[in-house]
């Protein structure tokens, strides 16, 4: 942490600093103001003429990571910075003059001195705010309480997050009307409209994707007996942040022989051995997009003709699925595999009736998890499950089996957009799929 000299004069330093640092630069890649607009428009009209109010994420209180915003603030504004609130007042019936549509982000007052430190801030009343935030207006955030008492509308929001509640208090002590002082819930309503993606989407995670088989392929190219699974992660991480990510979609899976078969596994403590596989879950976000890939690795760069079996079955799992799929028909997360539209069913069926355990029994018991998940902003996007998959929407295929006994765990995950023309396109194809071709990977190292 760096202190400011006596001799400077701090408003002499905030002039230079004004000066010297491209106000509100951004350094994540936003889509067009005129995106997110359209999605608030889109939310409003779900309102039946209630106010959304929705707050920006709160900003951590250990600054070891870039802060994230929330998801649904985030899809509705690009604004990546704490403290906000934003306001959607949805046109009502039969709306009169000065009831239709309206929308206001409301900004914390500015602390120039904090500014020294973390760099110049948009306020309220900062020269073209609204434009530059790319919102219809901009007011202090201390306005938010005389707008809704303006308005006296039924609220909706996030109900679970702090500040929902404080708000719901707030219209309770001051409006006392019941009908405003419970916050609906928005989030079901926004998640309707995150579930198929735009063309900007679908290149920011196209983008994401890229920079995770990057990571990937570093990681390959790293693994042999006597290192640790830390040293691994840790070459994924360079990889991704030489790609422009902020950060990773999730904490890193890095399990090498019996911790490959534990499926959140991200301790990432063990010193991998000759002869063992390792599984490794693991991707990055760019500009707050996430993808999601699985990789399984021997780490000697050889297969046994075990794990070569049990690869190949996961594979063809994973092949069978993608064979199956018919747009606007086929499913996933049906955890109870009976629907026949199911991609779950029919991993399953196939992990099922190929290959067995040391016992002699089926292997299906061993595949302990949903067939994917949309993936986008979160790298589990919202979506009603079992979710049939549309054109726009992009999923993820991750058929696995896990055997403790034999301490071999095989989980194959890609990341698969539906394409206009309903067939699929797969956003790892970049990356080894075949056992074979990962060992080939290995020995160019």
């Amino acid at each position: 942490m760096c202190r400011i000299p006596r001799s400077i004069s701090v408003i002499a330093l905030l002039f230079a600093l004004l000066g010297a640092v491209a106000p509100f630069a951004y350094s994540i890649e936003k889509q067009p103001a005129g995106v997110y607009r359209a999605r608030r428009i889109a939310l409003g009209a779900k309102l039946h003429g209630g106010v959304a109010v929705l707050f920006a994420a709160e900003e951590s209180q250990l600054d070891l990571m870039p802060y994230r915003q929330d998801e649904d603030f985030y899809y509705l504004t690009g604004w990546n910075e704490p403290g906000a609130a934003l306001m959607i007042v949805g046109e009502a019936p039969q709306a009169a003059k000065d009831q239709g549509y309206k929308e206001i982000l409301f900004l914390p007052s500015r602390n120039l001195r904090m500014e020294l430190y973390t760099g110049v801030k948009l306020g309220a009343d900062t020269p073209g705010a609204a434009q530059t935030a790319g919102v219809d207006a901009v007011e202090s955030l201390t306005e938010l309480p005389a707008e809704l008492n303006r308005l006296g509308r039924p609220i909706w929001g996030q109900p679970d997050s702090a500040q929902a509640k404080a708000l719901a208090g707030f219209t309770r002590a001051t409006l006392g009307a019941p009908a405003t002082s419970t916050v609906r819930d928005a989030v079901p309503l926004i998640a309707q409209l995150r579930v198929v993606k735009d063309a900007g989407e679908i290149e920011l995670l196209k983008k994401a994707s890229d920079a995770s088989i990057a990571g990937q392929l570093a990681m390959m190219k790293a693994v042999k007996p006597g290192a640790t699974e830390r040293a691994l992660a840790g070459k994924m991480w360079a990889a991704w942040m030489d790609k422009g990510c902020e950060r990773a979609s999730y904490a890193p899976i890095v399990g090498s022989g019996i911790n490959s078969t534990v499926l959140h596994y991200s301790e990432n403590t063990r010193t991998m051995e000759d002869g063992e596989v390792l599984l490794v879950d693991a991707a990055c976000e760019y500009s707050m997009y996430a993808s999601d890939i699985t990789r399984t690795v021997p780490v000697n760069g050889h297969f046994t003709a075990r794990q070569r079996e049990i690869y190949n079955i996961v594979l063809g799992a994973q092949q069978a699925a993608i064979d199956a799929f018919v747009a606007g028909k086929s499913k996933i997360n049906d955890r109870d595999r009976k629907d026949a539209d199911s991609l779950d069913t029919v991993a399953f069926n196939y992990i099922n009736t190929h290959g067995k355990d040391l016992h002699g029994q089926p292997l299906g018991k061993y595949w302990l998890h949903g067939m994917g998940h949309m993936v986008g902003i979160d790298v589990h996007d919202p979506a009603d499950y079992p979710a049939a998959l549309k054109p726009g929407m992009l999923f993820t295929i991750e058929p696995g089996v896990y055997i403790p006994a034999e301490k071999i765990g095989v989980r194959l995950e890609c990341v698969f957009l539906v394409g206009a023309d309903g067939k699929l396109i797969d956003l790892t194809a970049a990356l080894p799929h075949t056992a074979e071709d990962v060992e080939a990977v290995m020995r160019a190292k």
